[in-house]
């Protein structure tokens, strides 16, 4: 069909948004956006200085439980002593020079919500926000997704489809290499796409590691808690993490009590700098092996806290640290 009276040219449009005078290309990367566009965060190891943590003080969600293997837990938590022994990890961190960020109001039905390890995972560049596999912990992701987003860490990616993942199944060892835990709480399509998320981020060794059946997560499996310092339960760690830690030259520390770990949660700690570790109070050979090491403990009480199945190193979302 003809234009009639066609009296116009066609023409590139020459405004700035359209890339005439005036624009100007962003340049650079995401990496070069932290600190500015976005809040200065990152993890590049385990072990270097923490500076931001994401954190749930117990709320009104662990008040009148009954039935602890509902809420998953070890047995019922006393909401005061239990948000007293939270404050007092908080403020061990404070004390250490690190910010630490509240997740704010956690659903009433969520009473694992203090475990802010697993809803999510720091890589160099941003965060990936899990989907944790328990029906009875679904909708902690979306808190967490909230608080970051609040914090201004940029959201990398969000596990989807039928993928679980809960962050207490990644080891960021340091140097390129991230160990992902596959097993009760992390599916293969889960731990697929985390990898896959590491490797875009600069990390060039990402491996996924079978875990043994009646393990909860890898990081109750290994704990690096210095440059080349590795604290292990090695009745349950897979193959692969220490066939390649020795390859890499680290030092391996088996726990000395393995009551103490099953009980005491004694690799259940963090590393606030290189050699120097937050870890729950009680456990005395884990202590002073690491002394022997040259690691210096810090111990808070958190016994009524793990009555929900997890410590110190449950309890903290990692926002940032420093490169070790």
């Amino acid at each position: 069909m003809a234009i009639e009276n066609m009296d116009f040219a066609l023409e590139q449009a020459r405004d700035a948004a359209h890339g005439g005078e005036g624009w100007e290309g962003r340049g650079g990367t995401l990496q070069d956006d932290l600190g500015t566009v976005w809040a200065s965060c990152g993890v590049h190891s385990e072990c270097g200085t923490l500076r931001a943590v994401l954190m749930h003080r117990p709320g009104k969600e662990i008040d009148g439980i009954t039935d602890a293997a509902a809420a998953l837990w070890h047995d019922i938590v006393d909401p005061s002593r239990a948000r007293e022994q939270h404050d007092a990890l908080t403020d061990t961190y404070r004390k250490h020079g690190v910010t630490v960020h509240d997740l704010g109001e956690a659903g009433s039905h969520l009473p694992n919500s203090y475990f802010c390890r697993d809803t999510f995972v720091t890589t160099p560049i941003g965060a990936i926000v899990g989907r944790p596999a328990s029906r009875s912990r679904a909708g902690e992701e979306r808190r967490a997704a909230a608080a970051l987003a609040r914090i201004g860490v940029p959201i990398l990616h969000t596990v989807r489809g039928a993928g679980t993942f809960e962050g207490a199944d990644v080891v960021n060892v340091g140097n390129g290499l991230v160990f992902v835990g596959r097993g009760q709480r992390t599916n293969l399509e889960g731990a697929r796409q985390v990898a896959k998320v590491y490797e875009d981020a600069g990390m060039d060794d990402v491996q996924i590691v079978d875990m043994p059946y009646g393990c909860g997560h890898i990081d109750g499996m290994i704990n690096i808690v210095d440059r080349d310092l590795a604290v292990i339960y090695p009745t349950q760690l897979p193959w692969p993490v220490w066939e390649t830690l020795t390859r890499r030259g680290f030092r391996i520390l088996p726990v000395p009590d393995l009551a103490e770990n099953r009980h005491g949660m004694a690799v259940n700690m963090v590393p606030v700098a290189p050699g120097v570790v937050v870890a729950p109070k009680g456990n005395r050979h884990m202590k002073a092996e690491l002394n022997r090491y040259g690691v210096e403990v810090i111990e808070v009480e958190v016994d009524e806290l793990m009555k929900g199945g997890g410590a110190c190193h449950c309890m903290t979302g990692v926002i940032s640290r420093d490169p070790a």
